[in-house]
């Protein structure tokens, strides 16, 4: 069974960093694709990024391409989000979010396994 597990988040200022880490406890995660998304209040949630089960095929989302670099540890059972050059505007909640196909790996909806989410805030 997947069981997803965030941690990482916190409050930085404008132009730090964080790294969110999402660990699973079962045993199926080297074969999960991975995914943030993330929400901010009054908003949808929002792709950010995802990564295949082999780590081959990366994706990012438009607002994060060249700040934010995704990667997993399948020996840790871990996925990872390094944040860089953070704004005031990626003040959100992120969730890491699992699947076996993610068919559309950009969309919420492709993905069946969710974690609690992290609270990364911002300030400017």
């Amino acid at each position: 069974q997947v069981q997803l597990v965030e941690s990482g988040g916190g409050l930085v200022q404008a132009g730090g960093s964080l790294r969110l880490s999402c660990a699973d406890s079962g045993r199926t995660f080297s074969r999960l694709a991975m995914a943030w998304f993330r929400q901010a209040p009054g908003l949808e949630r929002e792709f950010v990024a995802a990564i295949t089960w082999s780590g081959g095929s990366i994706y990012y989302g438009d607002s994060v391409k060249g700040r934010f670099t995704i990667s997993r540890d399948n020996g840790k059972n871990t996925a990872y989000l390094q944040m860089n050059s953070l704004k005031p505007e990626d003040t959100a909640v992120y969730y890491c979010a699992a699947d076996p196909t993610a068919l559309a790996i950009r969309n919420v909806g492709s993905y069946g396994y969710w974690g609690q989410g992290t609270q990364v805030t911002v300030s400017s």
